[in-house]
């Protein structure tokens, strides 16, 4: 894999151009995504990931803070792409079959609206 050195010491850019934490395969738009839907502060976000330093981590929000809309960018095409995956899918046969299990229609399922 060939990689491109950055400003940051623990931040390379890979073949496609996509930022990843140096000596690992961890992007540094998953380790952003993590951080917004969980709230994970670099502390928590080291003990997920005990393979990276709280120094890889720091520098990867650092990049992330940098260049942000670039990377918000990616986040937003990223998902619009799942998005259209999911659609074309379909729904689940799991949770179809679920919810037509009577047992289960009284409670409301992960990503369900109450009702």
């Amino acid at each position: 894999m060939s990689v491109v050195e950055t400003r940051y010491e623990y931040v390379v850019l890979d073949e496609r151009d996509v930022p990843v934490i140096a000596g690992t395969n961890m992007k540094v738009i998953e380790l952003v995504l993590e951080k917004m839907a969980y709230g994970w502060s670099p502390e928590e976000l080291h003990f997920q990931h005990p393979y990276l330093t709280l120094g890889q981590i720091y520098s990867a929000l650092a990049y992330y803070w940098d260049h942000h809309e670039e990377l918000d960018r990616d986040i937003e095409r990223r998902l619009q792409f799942v998005d259209q995956v999911q659609r074309a899918m379909g729904p689940s046969p799991l949770v179809a079959r679920l919810k037509a299990t009577p047992e289960i229609q009284t409670h409301n399922l992960p990503g369900q609206a109450s009702g």
